[in-house]
């Protein structure tokens, strides 16, 4: 009967842990990070963080980074990020390539609402998609993030001018499924980021690209650290040979 209890309490433990690591962070906390690392000047914090950015030949913003692994073989390695990734991703269809002969795992998971900014007429929900591939070989991997747009949920009267008239419309919902016509102030649309603010000056959503650029380069950052943390550490911390 103690073997029983204590095998139940181990499973609901273990459950909490996969639901802490259902996705790599939440937005308010990638929110509070972003600020921490680059302050609360969304204009200002992007502008810096474009300066150490070279778009790639599709003009997509894309961060790598190789983490060294020393003792550990491809194939341990694959074992420990196919268990971070699986147990972070709750969805396994972002999982779009996982090869262990090759040695690579691809991930592709849409982050709603990083960014939201209210304007005079308008009001945008921006979220992205990132595409995250995982190269692995023997002692190292190599992880590489790509984000090419800015996916727009606008209210086209949702700004703070017309904000008398929320009661007879949604007023920028953006949690409504992107296909919901329901509402014609609302529509969806893709924003390259090579066409709007760093990379371009004069640009009439400034603020809502700029605050967007910079949750976009602290979630490669917080993606960055977990897959070192999981490569280094395991993800619950007792993933050792030794059992």
């Amino acid at each position: 009967m103690k073997s029983l209890k204590f095998w139940m309490l181990a499973a609901i433990l273990f459950c909490g842990i996969i639901s802490v690591q259902a996705q790599v962070m939440k937005t308010a906390d990638l929110e509070k990070y972003a600020k921490q690392r680059y302050g609360d000047k969304w204009v200002d914090a992007a502008a810096n963080i474009a300066k150490g950015i070279t778009l790639d030949k599709n003009e997509s913003i894309t961060f790598q980074q190789v983490i060294e692994a020393p003792g550990k073989t491809k194939e341990q390695l694959y074992v420990a990020l196919n268990y971070w990734t699986t147990a972070t991703f709750k969805d396994h269809n972002a999982i779009t390539l996982n090869d262990k002969d090759a040695g690579c795992i691809i991930i592709s998971s849409t982050i709603k609402d990083i960014a939201e900014h209210t304007g005079t007429i308008n009001r945008y929900a921006v979220s992205i998609t990132p595409i995250i591939r995982i190269d692995i070989k023997d002692n190292r991997i190599r992880v590489t993030y790509t984000v090419q747009n800015y996916e727009i949920l606008s209210d086209i009267s949702g700004g703070w001018l017309t904000a008398v008239l929320a009661d007879e419309r949604t007023v920028g919902d953006s949690k409504r499924k992107a296909d919901d016509k329901t509402n014609a102030n609302l529509y969806d649309k893709q924003w390259e980021i090579a066409r709007h603010y760093p990379f371009v000056q004069n640009d009439a959503q400034k603020r809502t690209c700029a605050k967007a650029l910079v949750m976009t380069h602290a979630y490669s950052n917080a993606v960055i650290d977990k897959i070192e943390e999981a490569v280094k550490n395991g993800i619950v911390g007792n993933e050792d040979e030794d059992w």
